[in-house]
């Protein structure tokens, strides 16, 4: 599976680490992801998403419907 949120759509930066000699290496940055299973109400089950934890305090605050609308 692919290192993508659901919700937000957030994805990996790729960059150089610059060293004091100013030689340059590739490197990632990779997203803050957590596997989290959420309700369902509508159709009454539990389904497990990737998010980022800021796509996790988002539903946390205004819902999941609302989350998705944005």
């Amino acid at each position: 599976m692919s290192k993508v949120c659901s919700v937000t759509g957030k994805k990996g930066l790729t960059g150089n680490n610059v060293s004091h000699a100013n030689n340059r290496t590739k490197r990632k940055q990779q997203p803050n992801l957590q596997k989290k299973r959420i309700w369902i109400e509508d159709e009454k089950r539990f389904v497990t998403l990737k998010l980022s934890t800021e796509a996790i305090k988002t539903i946390d605050k205004k819902g999941l419907k609302a989350a998705l609308k944005k």
